[in-house]
């Protein structure tokens, strides 16, 4: 069975507009007109540099393959006022949730999530004027013409955030990864030793026909992953685009209490506004505790508001993601309020 494709969710590319064509320097000659006029034409526009979202496209494998990206330049005016031809622009495709900044200053340039959206990244050279633009009364043959303007350049850096409305939250070997290929068709490694799981996985959740809704099943936590430890940083970027989050604690644990605390710690470490995120505390692993623990484990734990469930008997499983659906149309109304509020300012 062939691996999944790795997923790559940083690139670095060089972009470069074309130049715009020079323009003409022309004067009409045709039979019986003794004194003809100058008609040289424009040059033509140089192309631009277009990134573009791809939903089919779902890493950024491509751009870091091929770093190096050049529109076609513009065509030099001619005689007869004939502009030049514009030179052809040039489509990066990305996938969604990809964020661009510039890469020598860090700006944040756009933050593309909707299929179809562009960003130019580079603007493509204005194609010079022909002689006959500078004819007037008093210089009626001018023998003058502009060049075309030059392309533009551009460094910029790519970083895919993935969404979905759901992340899972845990440390390593915390059970999310089974959790996720029992609630979807979703595949990912599962093993018995922590860190299976080096990169996020994504799965589409349908609990019916009309209701579906995507979870990320997220690369494992651990202490100091806010300052870059561990997976660190490659994990938490991908949790800011999550609605809903879920903290999975292993029951079965020396002390979920203090792993949930640790989990929250790594990150309100990383951004504030992850931390105040809807959440929901589960315990997994249910199935390893004996039946008659299993009632009030969440008190006798320290954590009276989390939900016990088994990913391996499917216990409490169907609960949790009805509270899940539940929780997501609150959200996204909040967020959609919250945008608004923030146009209007």
């Amino acid at each position: 069975m062939a691996d999944p494709p790795v997923l790559i969710d940083l690139a670095r590319i060089h972009c470069q507009s074309g130049k715009g064509g020079a323009g003409c320097i022309s004067f009409r000659r045709e039979k019986f007109v003794p004194k003809g006029g100058p008609d040289g034409g424009d040059g033509g526009k140089g192309g631009d540099v277009w990134l573009e979202v791809d939903p089919h496209v779902r890493t950024l494998l491509d751009c870091r393959e091929r770093p190096q990206y050049r529109a076609g330049g513009g065509r030099a005016g001619s005689g007869n006022n004939r502009t030049g031809r514009n030179g052809e622009d040039l489509v990066v495709r990305i996938p969604p949730g990809t964020v661009v900044k510039d890469a020598e200053t860090g700006e944040l340039l756009a933050d593309m999530v909707a299929p179809g959206e562009r960003f130019c990244a580079a603007r493509g050279g204005r194609g010079g004027r022909g002689n006959a633009r500078f004819a007037t009364a008093t210089h009626q043959a001018p023998r003058r013409a502009d060049p075309g303007e030059e392309g533009t350049e551009r460094t910029v850096e790519l970083e895919l955030k993935l969404i979905a409305d759901v992340g899972l939250v845990g440390l390593p070997n915390a059970g999310k990864s089974t959790l996720l290929s029992r609630i979807s068709r979703a595949r990912p490694k599962v093993a018995d030793y922590p860190f299976t799981t080096l990169e996020p996985n994504l799965g589409i959740v349908a609990m019916d026909p009309e209701r579906t809704f995507v979870v990320a099943d997220l690369p494992g936590l651990i202490e100091g992953a806010s300052k870059g430890k561990g997976l660190g940083l490659q994990f938490l970027r991908h949790v800011e685009r999550t609605r809903v989050l879920v903290f999975l604690l292993d029951v079965s644990g020396d002390d979920p209490h203090s792993e949930l605390a640790l989990l929250e710690r790594e990150i309100a470490g990383y951004s504030a506004t992850l931390a105040e995120k809807p959440r929901l505390v589960v315990l997994s692993k249910a199935d390893l505790l004996p039946p008659g623990q299993r009632n009030g484990a969440g008190a006798r734990l320290g954590l009276p508001q989390a939900r016990l469930i088994s990913a391996q008997s499917g216990e409490g499983v169907r609960d949790l993601l009805e509270a899940l659906w539940a929780m997501l149309p609150v959200v996204a109304s909040r967020e959609t309020s919250e945008a608004g509020g923030h146009d209007g300012e």
